[in-house]
C-alpha cells in the first residue's frame, strides 16, 4: 500500500518539510538522525559485554559483623 514511493512522491514530501521545519533547522534534524543510525549501527555490531563476574569473586563473604534482613528483625523480636 505504502511501500512505492516513486521520485515525485519523495520531492513532494521533501518540499513540505521544507516548508514546516526550515533550511537550516532541516539540516539539524538530518544530521541528528544520521547520528542516531550510525550509533544504533554500531551498539548491533558490538559484541555482547559479559557482566558475570569471574568465580573467585562470586564467593559468598562470611563477615560476622554482617547481619542479613532476617536476623536484624529477629534480633528487634528479641530485644523488645
Amino acid at each position: 500500500m505504502f511501500g512505492h514511493f516513486g521520485l515525485p512522491e519523495l520531492l513532494i514530501i521533501l518540499v513540505i518539510l521544507l516548508l514546516i521545519f526550515g533550511p537550516s533547522r532541516l539540516g539539524d534534524l538530518g544530521a541528528s538522525l544520521g547520528k542516531g543510525i550510525k550509533g544504533f549501527r554500531k551498539s548491533m555490531k558490538d559484541d555482547e559485554i559479559d557482566v558475570t563476574p569471574p568465580k573467585e569473586e562470586s564467593k559468598q563473604i562470611n563477615d560476622p559483623d554482617l547481619e542479613t534482613t532476617g536476623s536484624r528483625s529477629e534480633s528487634k523480636k528479641n530485644a523488645q
